[in-house]
């Protein structure tokens, strides 16, 4: 048999003489056969693929058996030249990445080991994830010994203890195995630091989590990653850094997030929060504790005692040069602050004293924690100087209020347009990348926006619908005489509570009511809970402390719940069966114009001749609206509806965009329809 996709996924094939009742997708295998092709032609390749395609097999199977003959290839490459038996080659590795960690879990628990055990060919994958989430047992040793001078509160001390005690047990060593979630606090004074980190000197190496975890990385052929640590990676290869191995092929799943998960991790950010962290770390003259209070740097724990006043004015001067520096009111700086401080040079100074004192230190432990403690400093000055002379060019600057009092300042800069990065250090970097998700195209076939906005150019397109009959599946209504959300947004708010009601009644809960803010959620949420009592159904609304996992599963083991959500529940979420008949969409998905980077976003495609809300706000919500579309249909046999309140769908030119961007279904005005 040709070891090909067809002889894996075809209806005679390798799964289907595993599994009794599979059924052989068409869509899936010509997403395989592409994904085979741009591997072999080493091409890019962006694949849009409808809800139940089966992506994850589609995209691992040719990607598998690619570096298997790439191996195999290479292998015997070496073996008959003459003189270089044995010559190391670069792997061909394999990077899966995707956005969540549910779509992770399922391909490294699941579709992965089950491949593993169907296919003739040997491969090996891994999980990685970010150093820090990786205990240090020599860190851990030194915080049990100077407990006292570190960790002085209660919680703390019981927390430490917990670890250490975990650490004789765990195989994995990662945060994720612990059973309860540890304090800041504590994690940071016993994870796995790269710049406090002693490698084959460290009396505790042959027993590392980390070095056990990057050995597995740097030997698999397929490494499965978040966009997160993808995109700080790549961010680390500008200087010469990198957290992953080379690779020659990278899958981009859930890639509707690629954009803002790469401005996110290719810009700078720093926090007073972060600076009040690594203060608390050095020196907390009120509890007697910290890292140089152990060393008896006495003069060091002045200069922090010092820098603590002088942080405090520096984010105070931010915060009030808003409009001195032409900033606007959304907290964007339009050109640099011109703040004179002495905060960052002294922050430096800091930084200098601890790496002196380190170099004094006899103890190569001793000298490897002063010696990150001093670059830390460093590095933060370095990033406060930027942010303050907004050295980065064709980026954006701006500063958020933080916390429940807005007490917190966090300084952020994000580059406007992250396509030019990508096409230089991943298009034009990697031989062939990936990028799939089932909302990619706006319309019934336009990949341009995506592909404007990452910057791909030359590539091999596909939209593959999805193999569930819509038409017999899904009913989508669209209520008549809803007032104009912009023109009469209370009477809209009051016409959304009204048709709540309505169509929560048709299906008897089991419903998520999709909004686009907090605000509205709230005021929705706080007028219907009357009504959801009396009705006897459970209304579950996020923002109010309970984590979104849990909040999902109430949701689920409730017989007739009602689910509230925003941002995060427009994607990523998934619920078969009957727990979930009905998906309301408040109001059209439209981003705030006022953010700063979209507001920066904005005014270059306007500076260019362009449509700044055709061009980039309708195709962002259309792709968005069908994420929240998507939540209903997860397998074969569901069916319900999905409302949608907004009347622009119908009443603005833009609106038909909207709807033919969605699966053909029938629509109606009512549930009764």
């Amino acid at each position: 048999m040709t070891l090909d996709c067809q002889a894996i996924l075809g209806e005679d094939g390798r799964i289907a003489a595993r599994l009794a009742n599979y059924e052989s997708r068409p869509e899936q295998l010509q997403m395989a056969q592409a994904v085979e092709q741009a591997i072999g032609e080493k091409r890019h390749l962006l694949v849009e693929a409808g809800t139940g395609v089966g992506k994850s097999f589609a995209y691992l199977v040719p990607a598998i058996l690619a570096v298997a003959q790439r191996e195999s290839a290479a292998e015997a490459a070496s073996t008959s030249s003459s003189g270089q038996t044995g010559e190391k080659k670069k792997r061909p590795r394999i990077v899966v990445s995707t956005n969540t960690i549910s779509l992770q879990e399922q391909l490294i628990y699941r579709d992965i080991p089950f491949l593993n055990s169907v296919l003739p060919v040997e491969f090996s994958a891994v999980l990685v994830k970010g150093r820090s989430n990786y205990i240090s047992l020599r860190r851990m040793n030194v915080a049990v010994e100077r407990s006292l001078g570190l960790l002085t509160e209660p919680e703390e001390q019981d927390q430490l203890r917990g670890i250490t005690a975990w650490s004789k047990d765990t195989s994995d060593g990662s945060r994720s195995d612990l059973e309860f979630r540890p304090l800041p606090t504590v994690w940071d004074e016993v994870a796995s630091e790269h710049g406090n980190c002693l490698g084959k000197k460290c009396p505790t190496y042959n027993d590392c989590f980390y070095y056990r975890a990057r050995r597995r990385v740097w030997n698999a052929d397929v490494l499965v990653v978040n966009h997160a640590l993808f995109f700080s990676d790549l961010a680390l290869r500008r200087q010469g850094a990198s957290v992953l191995p080379d690779y020659s092929c990278v899958i981009l799943d859930e890639a509707h997030t690629v954009e803002s998960v790469a401005a996110d991790h290719m810009g700078i950010t720093v926090t007073s929060g972060q600076i009040e962290f690594l203060f608390n770390r050095l020196y907390n003259d009120r509890a007697q504790r910290g890292l140089l209070y152990v060393h008896n740097l006495i003069e060091c724990q002045q200069l922090v005692t010092f820098l603590r006043h002088l942080a405090d004015d520096f984010f105070f001067d931010v915060r009030a040069s808003l409009h001195r520096s032409g900033a606007t009111s959304n907290g964007r700086f339009m050109k640099p602050s011109g703040i004179k401080s002495e905060f960052s040079s002294q922050l430096r100074e800091l930084g200098g004293r601890i790496s002196v004192a380190a170099n004094q230190v006899k103890a190569e432990e001793q000298k490897i924690e002063l010696s990150s403690a001093g670059e830390r400093c460093l590095g933060l000055a370095g990033v406060i100087d930027e942010w303050v002379e907004q050295s980065r060019s064709n980026s954006v600057y701006w500063m958020e209020l933080t916390g429940r009092q807005q007490t917190g300042t966090k300084l952020v800069c994000a580059p406007i347009e992250i396509g030019p990065v990508l096409a230089d250090e991943l298009f034009n970097a990697v031989e062939t990348v990936i990028l799939t998700s089932a909302t990619l195209a706006v319309g019934k076939q336009s990949f341009d926006f995506i592909k404007d906005r990452l910057g791909l150019t030359d590539c091999i397109e596909l939209k593959l619908g999805s193999p569930f009959d819509y038409s017999k599946q899904v009913r989508l209504i669209l209520p008549d005489r809803m007032p104009d959300p912009t023109r009469e947004a209370h009477s809209y708010e009051t016409a959304v509570c009204d048709q709540i009601r309505i169509q929560v009644a048709a299906t008897e809960g089991r419903a998520f009511v999709l909004f686009t803010s907090y605000r509205m959620l709230q005021s929705c949420a706080s007028r219907l809970l009357p009504w959801f009592r009396e009705q006897r159904m459970s209304l579950f609304t996020q923002g109010e402390g309970m984590p979104r996992t849990l909040l999902l599963d109430r949701f689920k083991q409730a017989e007739r719940g009602v689910l509230f959500g925003t941002d995060s529940f427009w994607q990523g979420v998934d619920v078969p069966g009957d727990d979930l008949k009905n998906v309301i969409i408040a109001k059209l998905p439209f981003s705030v114009p006022d953010h700063p980077l979209l507001e920066a976003r904005l005014e270059l495609i306007r500076s260019r001749g362009g449509n700044p809300f055709m061009d980039y706000q309708v195709p962002e919500a259309i792709i968005k609206l069908k994420q929240g579309f998507g939540r209903l249909i997860r397998s074969k046999t569901d069916t319900g509806q999905v409302v949608i309140l907004d009347p622009r769908v119908r009443t603005k030119q833009y609106g038909p965009l909207f709807i033919r961007s969605l699966p053909e279904c029938i629509m109606a005005s009512s549930s009764e329809d």
